[in-house]
C-alpha cells in the first residue's frame, strides 16, 4: 500500500513539473494566442507588449537607436507578431508602442512593475526578458552609463535577483571583449558572404539578411537559454563589425 501511495505522489509531482515546463515553452506560441483579440490596448498590456515597451527604453537610453539596434528590433517585431492572430496588424501596433515608448523615460518603473505582475514572479521568463534587454544594450559593442542605469531600473522594478543580474551582465561584458574585429577587409567580406566587387546596396542587403538570420529570437529561445543568447549576440556583433569595417573603408 505504501509503495502505491509513493508512486501516486511521484506521478503527481512529475505531472506538475511536466505541465509547468509546457506552460513555459508554450507561453508564446500561436496556440497560446489563438483567441487573443488584437488591439492597441490588448497588446500594450500583454506580457510581450510590455516587453516591447522596455526594449524601446533600452534602445533609446543613449539618445538614439542605432542601425544594428533597429535591425534587431525589426526582427523582434517579426518574431513576436508571428504568434498572434493578424500578424501584420500586430506588427504595426508593436511598432506604434515602441515609437511611443522610446520617447518617454518617466514610466520605466511603472512598465517594468506591470510586466513583473503579468509574469507572476516567473523567474525563468524574467531571466529571459532581462537577458534580451542586456543583449540589446551590448548590441553596439559597449554599454553606456545611461543604458546601464535603465537596465538597473528595470531589474529593480522586476524584483530581479541582483546577483543574477550582475552575473548575466558580467558574462555578456566578458563575451564582448572576446569578439575580435576582423583583421582585414577580406575577412570582413567573407563574414558577410559578399565580394569586394559588390556595391554597397548588395552588401547592405546581405548584412540585413544575416542580422535577421542570427539575431536572438525571443520566441524560439523559450526552451534554450543564456548560451543561445550569448552565441547569437557574438555572431550578430561579428556581422556588424564586418559591415562597419567595409563601410568605413569605402568612405
Amino acid at each position: 500500500m505504501g509503495n502505491i501511495i509513493l508512486f501516486a505522489l511521484l506521478a503527481a509531482v512529475f505531472y506538475y513539473i511536466f505541465k509547468s515546463y509546457n506552460r513555459y515553452t508554450e507561453a508564446y506560441s500561436q496556440e497560446a494566442f489563438k483567441n487573443f483579440t488584437v488591439s492597441y490596448e490588448s497588446l500594450k498590456n500583454s506580457e510581450l507588449g510590455l516587453f516591447v515597451a522596455l526594449v524601446a527604453k533600452v534602445a533609446k537610453a543613449d539618445g538614439h537607436v542605432d542601425a544594428l539596434e533597429a535591425q534587431l528590433v525589426g526582427a523582434m517585431f517579426d518574431d513576436i507578431s508571428a504568434v498572434f492572430p493578424e500578424p501584420a496588424k500586430t506588427k504595426e501596433i508593436l511598432k506604434q508602442i515602441f515609437n511611443e515608448e522610446k520617447e518617454r523615460s518617466d514610466n520605466i518603473q511603472q512598465i517594468a512593475h506591470a510586466l513583473s505582475q503579468a509574469l507572476k514572479r516567473n523567474t525563468v521568463q524574467q531571466e529571459q526578458f532581462m537577458g534580451f534587454l542586456i543583449q540589446l544594450a551590448f548590441a553596439d559593442g559597449e554599454v553606456t552609463q545611461s543604458e546601464e542605469d535603465v537596465l538597473a531600473t528595470i531589474a529593480e522594478a522586476l524584483a530581479f535577483d541582483p546577483n543574477k543580474y550582475h552575473a548575466i551582465f558580467d558574462r555578456f561584458e566578458q563575451m564582448m571583449k572576446n569578439v575580435q574585429p576582423k583583421a582585414t577587409l577580406e575577412d570582413a567580406y567573407k563574414v558577410l558572404g559578399v565580394s569586394k566587387d559588390d556595391d554597397m546596396n548588395t552588401i547592405k542587403k546581405a548584412y540585413r539578411k544575416l542580422v535577421r538570420q542570427y539575431h536572438p529570437d525571443i520566441i524560439k529561445s523559450q526552451n534554450k537559454g543564456e548560451e543561445y543568447l550569448k552565441e547569437a549576440t557574438a555572431k550578430t556583433q561579428e556581422i556588424n563589425q564586418a559591415y562597419e569595417m567595409i563601410k568605413k573603408a569605402r568612405g
